[in-house]
């Protein structure tokens, strides 16, 4: 691949960027930001977008192992650390390939296949780390809840997606206030990233997680309501 002049590769980004609506804040202000960044440097540097997609698995892979293999303090935010670079290379790969103009349904795939791999083995991990740190089997079983519900949403609305009329599966503008940032960011995946540095207090870890997992809950719930309404008037 060609190398892409910075200038050129920040005019290109700026010109293809996402709107900033219905984003949690972590993605709008910090992720979306750095991935830009990560992005016009690849282009700079002749890079493809499914060579930053793979470095994103490896990131993230990372983080998992070291969460699951090690209960000691530093594992948390280690793997936290780890994640969240993985996290700030998948946001980069969408916008490279904006700025190269090379996105395309393999790409996007590709992209989603390491997303839905990686949602529900960070709470595995959860799982296994606090199961050799000899913590309450009930917390443990709630890490594996986590990982279910986590891939059962992911898919859920994929195929939500693909089923449904496009004038349908397209989403009606909403707001982009901070207000509605700041309350779709328990949501977003760098929440469960950050509260991995806590993992080893405890009292609260469980209190934080738990909350976390509650939330989530009914979110995905009326998510599923919502979807099925919608997919029953097709």
């Amino acid at each position: 691949m060609s190398r892409i002049p910075l200038q050129d590769a920040r005019q290109a980004l700026a010109s293809a960027r996402k709107p900033a609506t219905d984003v949690p804040a972590y993605l709008r202000w910090v992720n979306r930001p750095l991935g830009g960044r990560v992005a016009v440097l690849a282009a700079h540097w002749g890079w493809a977008p499914n060579g930053v997609t793979a470095l994103s698995a490896l990131f993230g892979a990372a983080g998992i192992v070291v969460l699951a293999a090690s209960t000691a303090w530093w594992s948390g935010p280690a793997a936290a650390l780890l994640l969240l670079i993985g996290y700030i290379l998948d946001s980069a790969d969408g916008q490279l390939a904006r700025i190269q103009k090379r996105g395309g349904p393999a790409g996007e795939w590709l992209d989603h296949v390491v997303d839905g791999a990686r949602a529900p083995l960070v709470h595995i991990a959860v799982a296994v780390h606090l199961l050799r740190a000899d913590r309450p089997l009930a917390l443990v079983l709630l890490a594996a809840l986590f990982s279910v519900l986590v891939s059962a949403w992911f898919l859920s609305q994929l195929l939500a997606e693909k089923l449904l009329p496009a004038s349908a599966a397209s989403s009606p503008e909403r707001s982009s206030s901070i207000l509605n940032a700041l309350i779709r960011q328990p949501q977003d995946s760098s929440t469960t990233y950050l509260l991995l540095c806590a993992i080893g207090a405890p009292m609260i870890f469980v209190l934080l997680y738990s909350a976390l997992f509650a939330w989530h809950v009914v979110i995905c719930a009326a998510s599923l309501r919502r979807k099925y309404r919608q997919l029953t008037e097709v």
